[in-house]
């Protein structure tokens, strides 16, 4: 239960994150509603995901999650650009979060 609640917080980071952007292009009521909903929930569910997942390894997911999911939101929406060593220099992050998971109990 508690990797499902840290897969759902990296999800709503992603909202968060979303709601930033929304802001800065002057959708601010929504920007808003995002940003609070998204960091909120985010940090609720990994606080409780933490509860029996190590910090470290449950950081690094929410983390990742979050950096991966924020660029491709960017990408397929903000117009952000999807050239190879993006791509590249994100699947070594989602390699690197795999690995973690691997080695942890």
């Amino acid at each position: 239960m508690s990797w499902i609640a840290l897969i759902i917080a990296g999800f709503c980071e992603v909202l968060g994150v979303n709601g930033m952007q929304r802001i800065s292009s002057g959708k601010k009521l929504s920007g808003f509603a995002f940003l609070i909903g998204g960091f909120v929930a985010s940090l609720n569910l990994l606080s409780f995901a933490m509860t029996t997942i190590p910090l470290g390894v449950a950081y690094a997911v929410w983390t990742g999650m979050g950096t991966i999911g924020g660029v491709v939101v960017g990408m397929i929406f903000y117009g952000d650009p999807a050239d190879r060593k993006r791509i590249f220099f994100l699947t070594l992050i989602v390699v690197a979060v795999v690995g973690l998971r691997v080695v942890t109990n």
